[in-house]
């Protein structure tokens, strides 16, 4: 492998000949070797692209850039947002907390790339853009990263998250209209209980994720203020007048999202509770997906010696050794999904909770959990739409067995016997295995034409 010099203050470092980063990007290549090679996530580079290219156009426009340079940087921005340079960032998540290593991947990437543009060869004579004087110009690794956390945040959740969980909500929508009139036992403590229908049933994890929804739009509105301005403390040292909102409305035109200038850069940088809360709006929709994904893998069990009340689209064989098995595997990757989310959560809250003085240095953990989180639920959303849920069926004669079978449909002469009788029959049915209607007549409390008014399933579902 052939290498090129670089040089910065600490001194010189080689530097494969053929990449466009320089040497903090490989002291910290050298210094890191953490876990995978290029663990940062792609998103948080791409929000940094968007965030160089919006200082490039600011500082131009404040009159301490000029147009050359401000150009240059931007073609650079641009080739970076078309996936071209993916491979020149090569930084793990596990570096210095605030992002400084990261921050100055970009720069040099985006000044040895700059010197190219220019018709120069990297490495040889002075640079055309330097890294901290021009791609870095009035801006810190500590307003940065937190403003390419921010950008890469929201755009993951409104592309992905969002989208993800929508699909699958209106599915839901559409299956608890089709299933409105199949009315089945409704279960509490996993025992049996009263009737609803599957409709009803299934109207919960609508509302569920309706909620959801509504909880990640709010937690939105935090992560659209951006700490680009604020500089190495909050204080915005070394930008010109205005700089701050300029660059956060250059930021919006960009990306075509609603982003602006935080109203306190010593909170956007000693504080990431934004991040926190969308982390937590995620964990929200988690906890929904848990209790979605395990209800319907419960209720499809079986199919002969379980519930059994879904047919779930048989995908795949469940077993290497059980011919004819098949399992519900879209559920489970669902539900595992949501394991991970809760995981990343808790991450997230102890990496927020610890923010010292004027800086957190859980940056980039941060970033990395929450990012995952929003990809993780927004595709698993679309797994389990197309591969299950739009594919449920419901298994009507099971569900109509277990209807018949269960004792708790007493509870609908309640208030025509009372609660003490209601129990009697329904112990006396079940000690001596007959039906709740043999018990009852036989009992002598109501005639079998008043058992067959009173207890209709069909009147119990509510109004």
């Amino acid at each position: 492998m052939k290498f090129r010099i670089e040089k910065d203050t600490m001194g010189a470092v080689n530097v494969p000949a053929d990449k466009l980063w320089g040497a903090q990007t490989e002291r910290s290549r050298n210094n890191f070797k953490i876990g995978n090679p290029a663990s940062m996530p792609i998103d948080i580079v791409y929000g940094f692209a968007y965030l160089k290219k919006a200082a490039a156009y600011t500082n131009c426009k404040l009159g301490v850039m000029t147009s050359e340079k401000r150009d240059l940087i931007a073609q650079v921005c641009d080739e970076i947002l078309t996936g071209k340079h993916d491979d020149q960032f090569p930084l793990v998540i596990w570096q210095t907390g605030s992002g400084t290593q990261s921050n100055m991947n970009l720069n040099e990437v985006i000044a040895n790339r700059a010197h190219q543009l220019a018709g120069n060869v990297i490495g040889e004579g002075e640079k055309t853009i330097q890294p901290n004087d021009d791609v870095n110009k009035s801006q810190s690794s500590n307003d940065t990263f937190p403003t390419g956390m921010h950008i890469a945040a929201y755009k993951k959740v409104v592309e992905t998250t969002i989208p993800g969980i929508q699909k699958l909500r209106d599915t839901l929508q559409k299956k608890s209209e089709q299933f409105k009139s199949v009315v089945k036992i409704g279960r509490t403590h996993l025992m049996d209980a009263t009737p609803l229908t599957l409709g009803q049933e299934f109207s919960a994890y609508v509302t569920q994720l309706n909620k959801s929804l509504k909880t990640i739009h709010s937690s939105l509105e935090a992560v659209k203020e951006l700490a680009l301005g604020g500089t190495a403390v909050g204080t915005g040292l070394n930008t010109p007048k205005g700089y701050d909102v300029l660059v956060a409305k250059k930021i919006a035109e960009f990306t075509g999202l609603p982003f602006e200038t935080a109203e306190n850069k010593f909170e956007a940088l000693a504080a990431h509770d934004a991040i926190v809360e969308l982390s937590g709006a995620l964990k929200r929709t988690a906890v929904s997906l848990m209790k979605i994904g395990n209800d319907i893998r419960m209720l499809s069990s079986g199919p002969r010696c379980g519930i059994g009340e879904l047919l779930l689209p048989e995908n795949e064989p469940g077993s290497s050794i059980m011919p004819g098995k098949v399992n519900p595997t879209q559920p489970e990757a669902l539900t595992m999904v949501c394991a991970q989310v809760m995981g990343n959560d808790v991450t997230v809250s102890i990496a927020g909770s610890n923010g010292h003085f004027e800086l957190n240095v859980f940056k980039p953990v941060m970033a990395y959990n929450v990012l995952e989180s929003a990809r993780l639920i927004g595709d698993a959303c679309n797994s389990f739409n197309e591969n299950c849920a739009a594919g449920i069926k419901a298994n009507e004669p099971i569900v109509k067995k277990h209807l018949e079978n269960s004792l708790m449909l007493v509870t609908a002469l309640n208030t025509k016997i009372g609660y003490y009788k209601a129990a009697e029959i329904a112990k006396y049915a079940h000690k001596n295995g007959t039906t709740l209607k043999e018990a009852a007549v036989g009992l002598g409390h109501v005639t079998e034409s008043e058992y067959d008014e009173i207890v209709d399933p069909s009147k119990m579902i509510g109004h």
